[in-house]
């Protein structure tokens, strides 16, 4: 393989892993500090149990989290050294935002989280928990906002052989980057539903502290309800804003080959050129691609082959991927649905076969989220900035295959040893469950 083909690999494996710990963090943080709220508000230490429990499962994966993002930007000047130069100027302005406000917000805050208890009031250490989960979303709403710029690139001019930005406040509006920043966060706290619904299960199907844990799921599937309902509906809009801006990855989201209106829901994973969606063969049902493309029945989709083959993205894993993100999508709203009458009536003990769907499920939010960015990335290839710069022009010179192989050899040598003591250190303290006497070891004394 060549430079390219292993740096993008290289990119992909840690983005990917990465990404393992982003979005609990986004959507754990949200919750732990609710249940810190329902404490402080009420006094029912109960919910400082909750917060204590979750609050420490978010922490191991908060660390990891910080460990691996920090080797993404190295890559820019290590292996995209000529996309840092030539747009260097506008992703980089973000970027700095969110090391300097968002990451340096969410630092001081965790540590007077973690070290607080006894030493600040009840009310102030509840308000560092939300400040930690603002600063936890803010620097996601930054670093998207880079990459909807990627996607979507606005506010710029092309000028001494570079990109130079002109307008720092179309970057800020940019719908494609807003909405994906919406799209994702709502993904995050999916991801977080289910794992504390997840975890829940696994001890009421043993019937460890039922009280603690039947809390925590009807918490766990009040937020799923409503943040499986919210990712349908920003999805929604996201997917008219890439059919808008990107229609290379519409096309191929759909497989959709040849340009016309009313364009047919291919229901058969077949994303070939020789399969169009009003054969009789085909479960087809029509007119929803351009429904869903730009709300209305009869719109125009352009299809691949307007395109030049060299400006074409992978068909079959954006197209699989993008199917299969949207089937566990309605896979969740249904689960949370269940999960929220069974807990809410009380009858969820009686349940055992729903709690291990429950449990067996946790995995899957993390899933579609890696499905979604196979979508976003690949979808967007070959272009690293679309419409812009092409990923072949985007890689380093002066960097050579043994190089490249040997810092993916590394990376992913360091990045499996820290999956396995992230996945031992949830596992171990996710069993153990909440510590009995909590409540007498941390208790916050001031108001």
């Amino acid at each position: 393989m060549d430079v390219l083909t292993l740096s993008r690999l290289q990119f992909a494996i840690t983005s990917m892993f990465h990404f393992i710990f982003v979005p609990l963090t986004l959507g754990l943080s949200i919750m732990v500090a609710y249940m810190e709220t329902r404490y402080v508000t009420s006094g029912n230490e109960l919910y400082l149990k909750m917060a204590k429990f979750w609050g420490k499962l978010f922490l191991i994966n908060f660390a990891l989290g910080v460990v691996t993002g920090i080797t993404l930007e190295f890559q820019f000047g290590m292996n995209w050294a000529e996309y840092s130069k030539y747009v260097g100027d506008i992703f980089g302005a973000p970027l700095a935002v969110e090391a300097t406000m968002a990451f340096f917000m969410e630092s001081v805050f965790i540590g007077v989280w973690i070290f607080g208890w006894n030493k600040v009031s009840k009310r102030m250490h509840a308000i560092s928990i939300w400040l930690v989960a603002i600063a936890t979303n803010l620097s996601a709403l930054w670093i998207l906002l880079a990459n909807g710029w990627m996607q979507h690139p606005v506010g710029f001019v092309l000028r001494n052989g570079r990109a130079e930005m002109v307008d720092f406040l179309a970057l800020l509006t940019n719908p494609y980057g807003l909405l994906k920043f919406g799209h994702q966060i709502v993904s995050g706290y999916t991801v977080a539903a289910f794992f504390v619904m997840g975890v829940s299960a696994w001890h009421l199907l043993r019937k460890n502290r039922p009280d603690f844990f039947k809390t925590s799921f009807r918490m766990g599937a009040s937020f799923a309800l409503v943040s499986t309902l919210l990712v349908a509906v920003v999805g929604d809009f996201h997917a008219v804003e890439v059919a808008k801006t990107q229609p290379t990855k519409f096309a191929a989201m759909e497989s959709v080959w040849e340009t016309k209106r009313g364009v047919g829901l291919n229901l058969l994973l077949i994303p070939s050129e020789l399969k169009e969606c009003n054969v009789v063969e085909q479960i087809c049902i029509p007119k929803m691609v351009s429904l869903l493309a730009f709300h209305t029945p009869n719109a125009e989709i352009k299809g691949l082959k307007d395109f030049p083959k060299s400006e074409r993205p992978p068909v079959t894993p954006v197209f699989f991927s993008f199917r299969l993100m949207v089937g566990l999508g309605f896979l969740f709203i249904f689960l949370a649905l269940v999960a929220l009458f069974l807990s809410r009536r009380g009858t969820l003990e009686n349940h055992p076969l729903f709690l291990k769907v429950m449990l067996f499920a946790l995995p899957l939010p993390y899933i579609a989220n890696q499905l979604g960015w196979i979508v976003a990335e690949m979808g967007r290839q070959p272009w690293i900035v679309y419409g812009v710069l092409k990923t072949s022009d985007a890689v380093s010179k002066a960097i050579s295959t043994p190089q490249v192989l040997g810092s993916l050899i590394g990376f992913t040598l360091l990045y499996g040893t820290l999956g396995c003591i992230d996945i031992f250190l949830l596992t171990k303290y996710a069993r153990k469950g909440p510590d009995d006497d909590l409540s007498a070891i941390i208790k916050p004394t001031r108001n």
